[in-house]
């Protein structure tokens, strides 16, 4: 597995160009005053437009697809009643994984949560494969996708979710900061040592052909 394919798997996907993002966020401005006013066509499209991403920090974080499900419902119910609160409106996405992260920590007292990383998919970190892979690699990318889901199980909780937010979501270090609650050296610093965990975990498959 070359280094390459493997950094593929932490960057942060940017595919919209600056100009349709600028619209879409004009869009999304006027979606959030409409919602604000009850609209609830307008708080459809938003639920519509950030529940995957919602969604997918949330299975992240838990391995589990009903508690996401359940805590994402959870989250949007929230963000409903708290639309007033939102004062940058250009962070609704962060805002969002904020009360969602909330969400979640209540939703681990007292219960345990099982954690099966090397048996469950890991779905946006683990897109390592090519538009039209062959079946070597295909084989390659499903044994590097068990191995990364191990490692990211084995990452401290908070830490997880940082990392998450940063490679996954594309948050910024201060979006992180206001969503974590921490302090933006903190959170570099998290990130750092999320970073370096996973690529201990991971250096003898990395270059080497899978040699020690």
């Amino acid at each position: 597995m070359s280094p390459r394919r493997v950094a593929h798997l932490f960057a942060v996907r940017m595919t919209t160009l600056a100009g349709g993002a600028s619209s879409a966020q004009d869009a999304e401005r006027r979606l959030l005053a409409r919602a604000r006013q009850g609209d609830p066509v307008a708080f459809r499209s938003l639920f519509e437009q950030h529940a995957p991403a919602v969604w997918r920090f949330l299975r992240d974080l838990s391995r589990d697809d009903a508690v996401a499900d359940e805590a994402t419902q959870e989250t949007f119910v929230r963000a409903h009643g708290k639309l007033g609160a939102l004062r940058d409106e250009a962070r609704l996405a962060s805002w969002l994984l904020g009360i969602a992260r909330h969400v979640y920590l209540e939703s681990r007292r007292g219960r345990v949560v099982h954690l099966d990383a090397a048996a469950e998919e890991n779905e946006l970190l683990l897109e390592a494969a090519l538009p039209t892979p062959s079946p070597e690699d295909l084989l390659l990318d499903r044994e590097l996708e068990g191995l990364l889901a191990e490692a990211l199980g084995e990452l401290r909780e908070e830490r997880r979710a940082a990392l998450l937010l940063r490679i996954d979501h594309g948050l910024p270090y201060e979006e992180i900061a206001q969503v974590m609650g921490w302090s933006i050296p903190k959170v570099k610093n998290e990130i750092h040592r999320a970073r370096l965990q996973l690529r201990e975990r991971l250096s003898a498959h990395v270059g080497t052909g899978g040699r020690p």
